[in-house]
């Protein structure tokens, strides 16, 4: 009976042994997954002293082991941190729930870390709280962007409120998502009326902006984007008001949606009317001024009376052929109109001199584009008539007079009066000869096509004699 007892408790301590060894490599096992984990694992006594963490918690913090054993937490917190703690350990020992919570730490070196840590309650074998544990992670570089993220957002917002222009977002139906501090400006509705309207709902567009509405939003449908344009609005009050449109399409999540911005241009619009009504009343004062001067020119040279105008006529006729913008039409028919202004210098008789003119006589003659450009060079204009005027006579090549320019030197609009010029020249009657006929003069212009005339000038020339039947008046 007692080796049966021996027996039975020698069986009884091997197992107990194979118990506690299981357990010890258990717990061994388990300390090397937390060993080797990039998360710190900690665990401190109730008054908050560590008693047991692995290596990457003291990485975390930047201490050694040995300094941080039985460190308490609040010397690597400032006091509110520390306080927030406190409360977070003392909700978890009351309720026993365990609870995940961030807070921002002062590492060895004194810089600031933010964590995220979790915090549950440990027991001992009877149930009584002992401790607490936990799992911490560095949400430094999260916390940061986000951080960065919400400043950015906080700065658009600024500058969403605060933008000159009128900013807003509306869906492909034309229905109100956002509206800035300047578009309740602007249209005088809030943004709380704005929002979830359409803006035919609204009645926001002028009878005829509807159709440019219509275009620019059909244009957003098809992800394109468009601007500037200018409609008219009808603000809540009733006033009509221009502005000017730029619209953009973006895709937020799953929905298209259009950003735009609107510029009240109600001042522009203004000034606009003002520089015009300014320009018309400078063209008139440079039109009547022209005139006497053509009066002048052809009182001293009767018999090429006409002959500015005419060349002006033709001038004006090549532009438009061309296709140049008005600007440069109307500045070639008023150069044009006095382009032998300079010849107000030259003696009469000289200009009226029946015979073939000696070297020194064609030399004053010549002169004429000199003295026409210092007589025109002072008066204010739209356009740049004294160089018109100064230039009239050179070539392409450079073989032309005063300065013997060449090519690209010499501004379009001289280019084209110099064509004007020899046309009618050639084509009409003069002191010492009679007129050589309209089809010598294009022979002209042909022939030297590219050498003394601008090709593209030459070309329209010769298509609008040759082709559609223009005439020269008086000849």
């Amino acid at each position: 009976m007692k080796d049966q007892s021996k027996t039975k408790q020698a069986r009884s301590e091997s197992e107990r042994r194979k118990v506690e060894q299981a357990l010890k490599e258990s717990e061994e096992s388990g300390w090397t997954i937390l060993e080797n984990i990039h998360e710190g694992y900690y665990e401190v006594d109730l008054a908050g002293n560590y008693t047991l963490f692995n290596s990457s918690m003291s990485k975390i913090l930047g201490y050694t082991k040995e300094e941080m054993m039985g460190m308490n937490y609040r010397l690597y917190m400032d006091k509110e941190t520390a306080k927030k703690i406190f409360r977070d350990f003392n909700e978890v020992y009351r309720t026993g729930i365990s609870s995940r919570v961030g807070y921002e730490q002062i590492k060895k070196d004194g810089s600031k870390m933010y964590v995220e840590t979790s915090i549950a309650l440990m027991r001992d074998s009877f149930g009584q709280p002992t401790g607490f544990r936990g799992i911490v992670r560095d949400i430094t570089d999260r916390k940061r962007a986000e951080e960065a993220q919400r400043e950015s957002e906080e700065l658009l917002n600024s500058y969403l409120e605060n933008a000159p222009d009128g900013i807003y977002m509306n869906d492909l139906e034309g229905n109100f998502l956002f509206g800035n501090r300047k578009c309740e400006e602007i249209t005088g509705y809030r943004r709380e009326e704005l929002i979830g309207k359409n803006f035919l709902e609204l009645n926001l567009l002028s009878e005829h902006s509807l159709n440019t509405a219509v275009r620019l939003l059909q244009a957003n449908m098809e992800g394109k984007s468009t601007g500037p344009d200018e409609i008219e609005i009808i603000s809540k009050n009733g006033c009509i008001i221009p502005i000017e449109i730029n619209t953009n399409v973006v895709q937020r999540m799953a929905q298209r949606i259009i950003i735009a911005s609107v510029r009240d241009i109600t001042e522009r619009k203004k000034a606009e009317e003002s520089l015009k009504k300014t320009l018309d009343s400078l063209r008139k004062a440079v039109g009547a001024t022209i005139q006497v001067m053509v009066s002048a020119v052809e009182t001293r040279d009767p018999y090429t009376a006409g002959h500015q105008i005419r060349s002006a006529d033709l001038a004006r006729t090549i532009a438009t052929e061309m296709g140049l913008p008005q600007e440069k039409i109307d500045a070639i028919r008023m150069a044009g109109s006095i382009h032998d202004i300079g010849k107000l210098s030259i003696p009469a008789e000289i200009l009226s001199k029946p015979k073939k003119l000696s070297d020194i006589e064609f030399r004053l003659i010549q002169e004429h584009a000199r003295r026409g450009y210092e007589i025109l060079k002072d008066v204010e204009s739209p356009w740049p008539l004294a160089e018109i005027v100064y230039q009239h006579h050179e070539r392409m090549d450079g073989s032309g007079y005063p300065r013997n320019l060449k090519g690209e030197e010499i501004l379009i609009e001289a280019r084209i009066l110099t064509v004007a010029d020899v046309v009618e020249a050639m084509a009409s009657h003069r002191p010492y000869r009679p007129g050589l006929g309209i089809d010598v003069a294009l022979n002209e212009i042909e022939k030297n096509r590219g050498i003394f005339y601008d090709n593209t000038v030459a070309d329209a020339c010769l298509r609008l004699f040759r082709e559609k039947g223009f005439k020269l008046e008086g000849t």
